[in-house]
């Protein structure tokens, strides 16, 4: 009942936001004679500020048009590489006319970039890509908003996750022969898992592992967000913020956990913040700080544009990560894409190197939390782990801004290449199989073979087939 509330009063805001959208202009455009009566300028910006906040915030897109790599502007084409019922493995593909350049970005790594899927969507990681972009060949899972899918597509279980990540992985090796792994926030449990279990099979697993700002041991120096969920029981949460999608979407009936009560929680963190934000905000479009207004528009374009979570993925994350730790304590078991229950062994991954990342003042991810991946991957050599505490990062610090470009990035990079080497050709992307049968030990042992981190190699480009290279002649 509270969704259709919800909706129904949105509805009911939509044509006030309009009017609002239209008073602010009508008394702030120079060439309208309403700016001219006393006072306009703070009726202009009040009615702004009132259409902000309550207009309806759709989902952003990236918009990463082109990045400059070595003083070269290099056009960026996005395009969906896999489109799955709750997700979409993006593609940023890199296009130059410069034969240097070309041949610069044809040997760089390939990095996929797991983003969060807790309420907000995938381009909150703008700069973290546009950044990644300089430097490697970029995918990113972009999840999509389940009161947008269909019920005939079923449900999505933390499982589903797993699954889609290891799949994701095969993906890129099919094509490059192996890649790279970065996870940011949420995510973390889930790649360890599946990286975990491809390792315990025998498959090849990426060559890096990049974690930042995840709860792998939520239990260390929990914050709010990890008090909240130990505090309530399962049964609370099921009954008090799980509800059916209205009837005027695509997802129609699907249990959902909905993005407008996840960012009321956002908000309630730091409520004085927020709003001594958005008086800011009023005060610099009084002084005609168009900068300043500007900033504030595109930070809260993407903060306010939340999504749905599948009810039962969201559940058996509070009690996977958040109230059993079942990570930590050996106890996960999950089911892969042919319904065979299969336990979680971090200490089996072996050729997988390890960073992660944390900041001093991140108050969604305590210290301790993603670094307690250090403690579970036992049988990664010490000379293949690295951690990093961004001085004075927050959680959104570590991924975007500046100490993301200036203190974590370089050392992220730095990382990577330490540990990039020469891949094998791959003839098709079909090599990667949908879920190969579980090794014998003699197989798993030539599968660890093919990927060695410890001597890392300049990437030489080898990795697109023939056909490929010969089509692509001026993209990466």
């Amino acid at each position: 009942m509270l969704y259709q509330l919800y909706e129904t009063q949105r509805s009911l805001m939509e044509p006030f936001a309009d009017f609002a959208q239209a008073a602010a202009k009508m008394f702030g455009n120079p060439l309208s004679p309403f700016s001219q009566a006393p006072f306009a300028q703070r009726m202009s910006a009040g009615y702004d500020l009132m259409y902000r906040l309550g207009k309806d915030y759709e989902k952003p897109v990236f918009g990463i048009a082109t990045v400059d790599v070595d003083g070269v502007a290099v056009a960026i084409h996005e395009r969906i590489e896999i489109d799955k019922p709750f997700c979409e493995l993006r593609r940023f593909k890199r296009f130059s006319d410069d034969p240097a350049t070309l041949t610069k970005l044809k040997g760089q790594p390939v990095v996929l970039v797991v983003a969060p899927l807790s309420g907000h969507y995938a381009t909150l990681l703008r700069d973290t890509v546009r950044t990644l972009l300089r430097d490697h060949k970029v995918y990113i899972t972009d999840w999509k908003n389940a009161r947008l899918v269909p019920m005939s597509e079923g449900e999505f279980h933390l499982d589903d996750y797993v699954n889609y990540v290891q799949e994701f992985i095969r993906h890129l090796q099919g094509i490059y022969g192996n890649c790279h792994v970065i996870s940011v926030c949420q995510p973390t449990v889930p790649v360890l898992a599946a990286v975990s279990l491809m390792a315990s099979r025998g498959e090849t697993t990426p060559l890096t592992m990049t974690m930042m700002g995840g709860p792998i041991d939520a239990s260390k120096s929990p914050t709010a967000v990890n008090n909240l969920a130990t505090n309530k029981s399962f049964e609370w949460f099921e009954n008090n913020v799980i509800y059916r999608v209205p009837h005027n979407f695509p997802g129609a009936g699907r249990r959902v956990y909905p993005g407008f009560m996840q960012h009321t929680g956002f908000v309630a963190m730091n409520p004085d913040r927020h709003a001594n934000s958005h008086y800011d905000y009023f005060k610099d479009l009084i002084k005609g700080d168009d900068a300043s207004a500007e900033a504030h528009r595109k930070f809260y374009d993407e903060y306010n544009a939340v999504l749905d979570m599948d009810a039962d993925y969201y559940l058996e994350t509070i009690q996977t990560v958040f109230q059993d730790f079942k990570l930590v304590n050996g106890t996960w078991d999950v089911r892969n894409e042919q319904g065979q229950v299969e336990r979680v062994r971090p200490q089996d991954i072996k050729t997988t190197a390890l960073l992660t990342v944390e900041g001093e003042l991140d108050d969604i991810s305590g210290s301790g939390q993603t670094a307690a991946a250090h403690d579970l991957c036992t049988s990664i050599p010490k000379s293949q782990q690295r951690h990093l505490e961004a001085k004075g990062a927050g959680h959104y610090g570590i991924f975007s801004g500046r100490r993301w470009r200036e203190i974590v990035y370089p050392e992220v990079k730095r990382f990577i290449l330490d540990h990039q080497v020469v891949a094998e050709p791959a003839t098709s992307a079909a090599t990667a199989k949908p879920l190969p049968a579980p090794a014998t030990p003699s197989t798993a042992k030539t599968a660890a073979a093919k990927v060695s981190s410890d001597k890392p190699v300049a990437s030489s480009g080898a990795s697109a087939s023939p056909r490929r290279r010969s089509s692509a002649a001026k993209k990466d």
